[in-house]
């Protein structure tokens, strides 16, 4: 397929244009004009550009694109030019996605996991700049906090962390995944009793719990493998694309 016909269809299907970032989200480094082979990653590594290399890709869909604010601007030498070389060198295009795969309702990190966890979504979580980053789930019958911590602990293939104020039933979770450490708090507005997230600090441990809010920590890049998964599967059946997922063993 021609670049265009799929940046198109990404940009709309995640609705950049609605999102006001840390990082620019679609198209970060032009290659070929023609797409017949994807590879996706959680994060444009050396590791996952360098696959993407090894297989012939010509493009390579990420979360966790290469520029972010908080950077600033940045030469292109060292190990970042190890990073951004390959791609150039090799004619490969590089999309990243990041809050708006964090958010999308049914391709959505955190959607992903809804899933995982068979709850029903009711509704968008964790507003930025007036878009949410994740969902929010409930669970009919409730569940309890120590079965929920080993159902995401099996779901994830990946520790939990639990800051376990109660031993009260869970019927209400918010979820954003990654590092979403602060967004807790919304939890106590959304009257819900539990929050899900990859990552969190030592504060954030205690303040949850004398809150009263359950706080599960599975890793932020176990977290944040759902959003590429579906997202390859979805170009497979839509347009008919070989695509191809590079795992990562960062346990972070």
């Amino acid at each position: 397929m021609k670049r265009k016909t799929l940046t198109d269809h990404l940009n709309s299907t995640f609705k950049i244009h609605q999102y006001k970032d840390y990082c620019p989200n679609g198209l970060q480094i032009e290659g070929k004009s023609e797409i017949n082979k994807i590879g996706l990653s959680v994060s444009a590594t050396r590791e996952s550009v360098e696959l993407a290399v090894k297989h012939n890709c010509d493009a390579l869909i990420v979360h966790h694109g290469l520029f972010w604010k908080f950077h600033g601007a940045r030469a292109i030498k060292g190990s970042f030019a190890k990073r951004v070389k390959p791609l150039i060198q090799n004619d490969i295009n590089l999309y990243g996605f990041h809050l708006p795969m964090d958010a999308h309702t049914s391709l959505g990190n955190a959607a992903f996991i809804a899933k995982l966890l068979d709850a029903d979504i009711t509704g968008g979580f964790g507003e930025y700049e007036g878009m949410p980053t994740g969902v929010k789930v409930g669970f009919k019958k409730g569940i309890s906090p120590r079965s929920l911590k080993v159902l995401l602990e099996k779901k994830l293939n990946h520790s939990v962390i639990h800051s376990c104020p109660k031993e009260d039933l869970i019927y209400g979770l918010g979820i954003v995944t990654g590092g979403a450490n602060n967004a807790w708090r919304e939890c106590v507005r959304e009257n819900l009793d539990a929050f899900l997230t990859g990552e969190i600090s030592e504060h954030d441990y205690h303040e949850a719990k004398e809150e009263g809010i359950h706080f599960f920590a599975g890793g932020h890049h176990a977290t944040e493998r759902g959003g590429v998964l579906q997202l390859k599967d979805h170009l497979q059946e839509k347009f008919n694309l070989e695509c191809v997922f590079f795992d990562s063993e960062n346990p972070a």
